[in-house]
């Protein structure tokens, strides 16, 4: 039996083989690679898929999953900490760049009605490829992603209300103030059944399908909670793309989101591919050959504008400029959902021809461009931040009172206030170490402020921010933040501005350790690594290993791990630092607890060196620190001892200091 679809799918996925392969030696995007297979194996260059509705409800199908997905790893609290992207960014993006766009067609002649859905066309950004590209990207948890979410979210809800005045626009009289209001009530009626699901129904029925032990009853479950949601929002007049985000947030509320996640990522990888194929193929290269002056200049005037806009939105929020500037060029392309909604227009008579095809044309150009414009938007910004602007501009509106008269010398600085800059404040706190927090979400500053938390909103990115968290005289700069390209700048400024100050970094993957510490990092702590190490210590254990030989091995992998992979060498210029030229040594801390076998005798007494090949560098009394310490000094309950010596010896001595087994605390490797 002849399938058409099935010879299609064979022509698609063996093309796409091809594309993506020569894009990946080009280092070329993978949803560019997916777009160009659609031009290819459209109706306009090799006419090679016949089943082009079909094609359309596999990537629309696409656009659901990546929704759901994107939900999935979302959450209500994340969804209220960016209510003012939606609430705010979002209409001050959509009215500005409906406001140009009308003006513009306006000047071209176009009537008003015509300049006015125009204007709804441009304002729209893709959600699909902006989220995709932010989730490659690492970055939808930076306030660039997070802000550039919650305007994408506004515009997903903003498309509605626009379909109804549509119709006006064409001067076809329909009643548009009750379909209006009916879609308010239905709207209400939806969010409330979310939230009641989130919380009471979903949680529940996947506890006891889970219960089961069946895989398939528990895959078919969470397709049917995101299919029956989407279906709801469609049938209420909403998009399927917010139904599906809303149906990944009532999933992330419970326990079983992240199997979800496992569950459903291969199949929106494969059917997400067929939306960037499926765009590709409404692309006429013909008319772009015949018309490629006006198209490029449409489309770059489209870019610019749109990002200045998006950007400008951005900054109402007092967001620094280097944020804005990300989000606006996150933005700057037109949405798939301006397809749908030109298709309401040209049935409405609002476009028709030419006109038509170079909306379609321009539109698909600025999405083909946006990963290249996306992974240039950092470097971008570091060359606008270099104009004589304003300080203020800069830095952001949200630079509260100083606080750097009230942080003593030797201080810690944390960057980035999420789970790992919590612990840190908290761990800090007990060591009774001084520190201070920068943050970037102004909530988060105005509330840990209010609970006395020495923490100020700002952009490290910029070197009056870091001078004002008065990094000349800090000791240490812990950077924990999401975005690859503001931690590299981060580092590079606090190397520059103190040589001295210790940088520890925080990043997701291994590639990124020799570019941090080729910029003047100190210790580089990849979440990669770490995670495999914190899984071959439990199975250890399980297998009823020696503690003491888990703890030489991980000390072991941890110095050869990041001296491997570092492939560079440092200069020693502290006693911290001494472990970067002696490959077989290790510099540790051990605290004196009452009772240890070394409390009330001297150095001397106790022949450390020649007993067990361990050597005290340092004693840190209270807030003094005793370098050097003579032989005949009396040890103290609560010293703190700084040691040197290798893995095996230090763990032999531990229970000399501690009353515990052997447990280091590297102070640098």
């Amino acid at each position: 039996m002849h399938i058409p679809i099935l010879t299609d799918l064979v022509v698609i996925f063996g093309l796409s083989l091809v594309v993506l392969f020569v894009c990946h030696k080009f280092r070329v995007p993978v949803t560019v690679g997916f777009i160009f297979t659609g031009i290819l194996a459209g109706p306009h260059v090799l006419a090679l898929v016949r089943a082009i509705h079909e094609v359309e409800i596999l990537a629309e199908i696409g656009v659901i999953l990546l929704l759901f997905t994107i939900g999935v790893e979302f959450s209500f609290a994340n969804l209220l900490q960016i209510r003012q992207s939606v609430l705010v960014a979002g209409p001050i993006q959509v009215v500005a760049t409906c406001l140009a766009g009308m003006v513009l067609a306006w000047q071209f002649g176009r009537s008003w009605g015509e300049a006015i859905f125009i204007g709804f066309l441009l304002s729209l950004s893709s959600t699909a490829i902006v989220l995709k590209l932010l989730q490659e990207r690492a970055e939808v948890d930076t306030p660039h992603g997070r802000t550039s979410l919650g305007v994408l979210i506004f515009q997903d809800i903003v498309i509605v209300p626009m379909m109804l005045f549509v119709p006006l626009l064409a001067g076809v009289s329909e009643n548009i103030g009750v379909s209006f209001l009916v879609l308010l009530l239905k709207g209400l009626v939806i969010v409330s059944l979310v939230i009641v699901s989130a919380k009471y129904v979903v949680p529940q029925a996947l506890y006891q399908i889970a219960r089961t032990g069946n895989r398939e009853l528990f895959l078919i479950s969470i397709v049917l909670i995101c299919a029956a949601v989407a279906w709801v929002t469609a049938q209420a007049g909403l998009s399927l793309a917010l139904g599906a985000f809303l149906a990944g947030l009532i999933v992330s509320e419970t326990e079983y989101s992240h199997q979800a996640l496992g569950n459903i990522l291969p199949f929106r990888d494969v059917f997400a591919s067929f939306f960037f194929i499926s765009i590709g193929m409404l692309l006429d290269v013909n008319f772009l050959l015949n018309h490629p002056v006006v198209i490029v200049l449409l489309t770059l005037g489209v870019l610019l504008s749109k990002a200045v806009l998006a950007g400008a939105a951005a900054l109402a929020l007092k967001f620094p400029l280097r944020t804005s500037i990300l989000v606006g060029l996150a933005l700057c392309q037109v949405g798939e959902f301006s397809f749908i909604l030109s298709k309401v227009g040209v049935i409405k008579g609002l476009f028709s021809g030419d006109d038509y095809q170079l909306f379609l044309d321009v539109t698909i150009l600025t999405m083909v461009l946006t990963p290249l414009v996306m992974a240039l938007a950092p470097r971008t910004a570091d060359f606008i931040l270099r104009w004589p602007l304003p300080q203020r501009l800069k830095i952001g509106s949200h630079l509260t009172e100083e606080i750097g008269r009230s942080i003593p010398t030797d201080h810690l600085i944390i960057v980035g206030y999420g789970v790992n800059g919590r612990n840190l404040a908290r761990a800090a706190k007990t060591g009774g170490i001084p520190y201070v927090i920068v943050e970037m979400n102004p909530e988060t500053v105005r509330r840990e402020q209010e609970g006395g938390q020495p923490i100020f909103y700002g952009d490290a990115t910029q070197e009056e921010i870091l001078i004002h968290a008065r990094i000349k005289e800090a000791r240490i700069i812990v950077v924990v933040i999401n975005d690859p390209a503001a931690t590299r700048r981060i580092v590079t400024l606090a190397h520059r501005l103190n040589p001295q100050v210790y940088i520890i970094v925080r990043t997701r993957y291994l590639q990124e350790l020799q570019p941090l510490f080729e910029l003047g990092a100190s210790d580089v702590v990849p979440e990669e690594f770490e995670t495999s190490v914190e899984i071959f210590t439990l199975v250890l254990k399980k297998y009823l290993v020696d503690r003491n030989e888990i703890e030489r091995f991980v000390t072991e992998v941890r110095a050869n791990g990041y001296l491997v992979l570092r492939g560079i060498s440092k200069e020693v210029d502290s006693f911290r630092e001494v472990g970067f030229g002696l490959r077989d040594f290790e510099i540790s801390t051990f605290r004196l607890h009452d009772g240890a076998p070394l409390v009330g005798k001297s150095l001397a007494a106790i022949e450390l060196r020649k007993k067990y090949g361990v050597t005290v560098l340092a004693i840190r009394r209270g807030v003094q620190v005793l370098p050097n310490p003579d032989p005949d000094m009396q040890l103290l309950s609560s010293d703190l001892l700084i040691v040197m010596g290798t893995p095996d010896d230090i763990c032999k001595s531990a229970p000399l200091f501690t009353d515990r087994e052997c447990s280091l605390n590297i102070v640098g490797k």
